[in-house]
């Protein structure tokens, strides 16, 4: 089931497109990486799927029904940006504020629960001026939690965050998954940490979806291979796919053969060399998941 649909999805800003005709789908239990550089329209896209901006043009559906629609609203948390946090507040009394504007039953269990899922102490008195990065960020996970949502979004929540605050918003995100069966979207540029938890990606440049892919999909596609040009490229792979029964291979734009197989190089060779045809390039690539992402967003990696 898909619990958003978007189709042709658009927001303009004067002469700037920044979201263009965007189609996204996220399916029912998916926690869904979105990726993209600075200003490539996750932020804009997020405010429109949680009604915080009006689509230019196309729709958008959440739990199939419109989003303005209030049913499917309240069905929908989300951390757009930074929280709006309550400074001279503590953390409780932030949430019990907001669980009273929400007209939430048993606001008081509500919160307490909250804040043991999210990881903060519920007698906790500071005010939240005085809050680490981290338990700022936590605090507006547990605001997006109140009234039992069915879906999480989730807008740069490890920005800024030292490495164990890291590591604490991740297995979060993991338990709330597993555990309530939240479908969760998260924006985020730490493709590292997006790896650790995404069932689904989705990459964004210039407002446009430039691929949709599974976590099964992108580890095939990160694997090692034998990178192969050949004058016949169509014979060649013919060729060695019965010759060394070969399942895992794919042709390429311009004739590049992609070998995802372990196969001697050498062998390879002798076998296309006896056959009169002539290797033009031939050698074994590593992809890793951040080139991946930056090839596919028209970027480069640097080290």
């Amino acid at each position: 089931m898909a619990v958003i649909q978007t189709t042709g999805l658009s927001k303009r800003y004067r002469d700037k497109w920044a979201v263009d005709h965007l189609d996204l789908r996220v399916e029912q239990g998916d926690i869904y990486g979105f990726i993209g550089q600075n200003g490539a329209g996750k932020s804009t896209t997020l405010k429109l799927l949680c009604g915080l901006a009006r689509p230019t043009q196309g729709e958008a559906r959440i739990f199939d029904r419109p989003i303005r629609d209030a049913a499917a609203r309240r069905r929908v948390g989300a951390l757009i940006e930074q929280p709006g946090l309550y400074a001279d507040l503590s953390g409780r009394e932030n949430l019990q504020l907001y669980a009273t504007l929400l007209g939430l039953d048993s606001p008081r269990r509500q919160v307490d629960e909250i804040l043991n899922t999210v990881g903060l102490p519920a007698a906790e008195k500071k005010p939240v001026k005085h809050y680490s990065m981290g338990m700022k960020q936590r605090l507006g996970v547990a605001l997006a939690l109140l009234g039992g949502p069915d879906l999480l979004l989730l807008d740069e929540p490890i920005n800024g965050l030292d490495p164990e605050g890291i590591r604490e918003m991740r297995e979060m995100l993991l338990r709330l998954n597993r555990e309530r069966g939240l479908t969760i979207l998260v924006s985020s540029h730490i493709l590292g940490e997006l790896s650790k938890i995404a069932t689904r990606y989705g990459i964004i440049q210039h407002g446009r979806m430039v691929e949709q892919i599974t976590a099964e999909e992108l580890e095939q596609k990160c694997a090692d291979y034998l990178h192969l040009r050949a004058d016949q490229p169509q014979k060649a792979a013919a060729l060695l796919e019965r010759e060394l029964h070969m399942t895992r291979w794919e042709m390429r734009p311009e004739g590049e053969l992609r070998i995802y197989e372990a196969v001697d190089a050498k062998t390879v060779g002798q076998i296309l060399t006896q056959a009169g045809i002539a290797v033009e390039e031939m050698g074994l690539h590593r992809q890793d998941l951040e080139g991946y992402f930056l090839e596919r967003m028209g970027g480069e990696k640097h080290d």
